[in-house]
């Protein structure tokens, strides 16, 4: 048998033939090519797009979650919360480490008042680093979902803003969205101010997924500061209460109401009805939500009546003793259109047809001046102009040059038609007869001191002189009495004066509605040294009544009352006691109702 065969590698053909250059040299290029894109992409991910794939990184193992900064509270001018920030902590999680567990995502829901599959929605979201299950929940609840131990679920604080004064003060205040920024009112005006600055922490999770917290550098937050306003919270309250029983009582659509002092220009109260809870989210977005009284403009209808006095008495035209010649049968005919009076008033004194709320009259002082003079004046108190206070969404109102007008509107704005205001630009003109003949800027801060215990006098521009305000005054004040239009507007132990107003709507075809109109009545009191101004807007009343002296002028005297009361006002006028009953038959001594 023969032995295994030797074998000479040096004499094998194959390791004797010799290897074509070109392949030695393709292989080191290839290796060469594949070092040079291995370069390539190092300097691509370390250079170029380092930033990106760090974020990467980052997001896996870190995040930097916002310290929200509490809100500043909005205050009244005697420090009563209206608006104050509450802690409420949000529940998060981070999908990708939550354990699939029925049970425990069952109880979760329940406690989140929250569907299970919306809860189940959310936990298998496209983002596994990061959900909202539910913003702002309160204490109790965020202590039970801790108490649940689910692996990646976890909390961050949170504040939600709650405002005591409810639907009183909603319009006034406004409210925030869930990121606490203003979206409405005074939290909008002064966001910058109340929303302070959010600080910041970093949360970074170990290899186990659990989080770490206070790792790095945490930026305090800066809180945001306080607001304090010039409204009486207990003077809004009852000037909203009384105007939602005026709304309801008349059958209206809304109503607006105005309390200023007259002295300081300070706004004491400004309350709209129908009206929204500011911490309720399901009512935004409806009407209700408008601050009636500085976003809608309308006819003032006879409200400017003494405007036209006071400008005729300025002129020296008449005084207001002066007797004119009005009508026959309560009409007067003028460029082709009919004036006509509620009554027949054969002759009036100038004094008288403020008081009557004659349109004849008022129209024949109005024919004795320029037309610019009438737009001089109604244009230096306001009109036509958006009033200085920091709301959004204030109106300037409609005031058309007095080149523009025909000559039957040289009379229809003598009485109110023509023009437009809002409810504020109508309380802030009648300064001008509360300050003696001066209009003085208005204000929602408070800017009396601490210690202040009256007014302190506003400094203002005198478009009147002193004698003719006070003259107009007296007008004011035979218009609430005997044989006034709006003697309801009385109160008990103070002189008031006023003008009613009783304006027909425009309806959508563009004419005049004989159904629908707008009940005003503003008007100051005491008399002899105005303290304050209050101005109330009825819209629609469907009640049967329809003027301004019989559907406003009520809450005018029962706001008045109380305001005055409020501020310590000594009554300039004798309390009658009255004799009523208790009820039992019997007749006990009382003060006045």
């Amino acid at each position: 048998m023969a032995g295994p065969r030797t074998i000479r590698y040096s004499t094998s053909p194959l390791l004797t033939s010799r290897t074509p250059v070109w392949r030695s040299k393709l292989v080191v290029a290839m290796v060469g090519a594949a070092f040079v894109v291995l370069a390539v992409r190092a300097a691509y991910i370390q250079v170029f797009s380092n930033n990106f794939f760090q974020k990467q990184g980052e997001v896996r193992y870190s995040r930097t979650l916002e310290l929200p900064a509490t809100r500043g509270r909005i205050l009244d001018r005697n420090g009563q919360m209206l608006a104050t920030s509450v802690l409420a902590p949000s529940i998060w999680a981070i999908p990708e480490d939550v354990e699939d567990q029925p049970q425990q995502w069952q109880k979760l829901a329940r406690l989140l008042d929250m569907p299970l599959a919306e809860v189940k929605r959310k936990l298998q979201a496209e983002d596994k680093t990061f959900v909202w299950l539910k913003r702002q929940v309160d204490e109790p609840t965020a202590r039970q979902v801790a108490a649940l131990g689910i692996k990646g679920i976890y909390q961050t604080k949170e504040y939600k803003r709650q405002y005591p004064e409810g639907e009183a003060a909603a319009h006034l205040v406004g409210f925030t969205s869930i990121e606490d920024h203003g979206l409405e009112g005074v939290e909008l005006a002064f966001n910058d101010t109340l929303a302070g600055k959010p600080g910041s922490r970093r949360v970074i999770k170990d290899r186990l997924g659990r989080v770490v917290e206070a790792v790095g550098t945490e930026v305090p937050p800066v809180e945001g500061r306080d607001v304090r306003l010039s409204i009486d919270s207990k003077i809004q309250f009852f000037a909203y209460e009384r105007l939602r029983q005026a709304v309801q009582e008349q059958r209206a659509q809304s109503g607006s109401v105005v309390v200023l002092d007259a002295q300081s220009g300070e706004m004491l109260a400004m309350a709209n009805y129908p009206s929204y809870t500011p911490d309720r989210l399901t009512r935004r977005g409806s009407a209700a939500l408008r601050n009636s009284a500085l976003t809608d403009a309308f006819e003032p209808g006879s409200t400017v009546k003494p405007f036209v006095a006071a400008l005729a008495l300025e002129r020296g035209i008449v005084t207001p003793t002066t007797s004119m010649a009005i009508s026959s049968n309560g009409q007067m005919r003028f460029a082709g259109a009919v004036i006509s009076d509620t009554h027949t008033y054969p002759v009036l004194t100038v004094s008288e047809i403020v008081q009557k709320s004659s349109n004849i009259g008022i129209a024949k002082l109005a024919l004795q001046m320029p037309a610019s003079d009438l737009w001089e004046l109604y244009s230096q108190i306001g009109f036509g102009q958006r009033p200085q206070l920091p709301f959004p969404g204030v109106v300037s109102g409609r005031l058309r040059p007095w080149k523009s007008w025909k000559p039957i509107e040289h009379v229809t704005m003598s009485y109110g038609y023509g023009l437009s205001v809002s409810l504020v630009q109508l309380a802030q003109a009648y300064t001008v007869f509360a300050h003696d003949g001066e209009i003085i800027p208005i204000t929602l801060q408070k800017t009396q001191g601490e210690e202040a215990e009256e007014a302190q006098s506003a400094r203002g521009v005198r478009l009147l002189q002193s004698e003719h305000a006070r003259a107009v005054r007296q007008m004011l004040r035979m218009v609430t009495s005997a044989g006034g239009t709006a003697t309801r507007a009385q109160a008990q132990g103070y002189s008031v004066g006023g003008k009613t107003g009783t304006a027909r709507k425009l309806d959508d075809n563009g004419t005049y509605s004989n159904k629908k109109y707008r009940s005003v009545f503003v008007g100051l009191a005491p008399v002899e040294q105005p303290r304050i101004i209050v101005a109330v807007m009825i819209d629609e009343p469907g009640a049967g009544r329809i003027y301004g002296g019989d559907v406003a002028a009520p809450v005018f005297s029962d706001t008045v009352q109380q305001t005055l009361h409020l501020m310590g006002v000594q009554p300039d006028l004798d309390v009658k006691p009255q004799i009523v009953a208790d009820g039992q038959g019997k007749t006990v001594k009382g003060g006045a109702l």
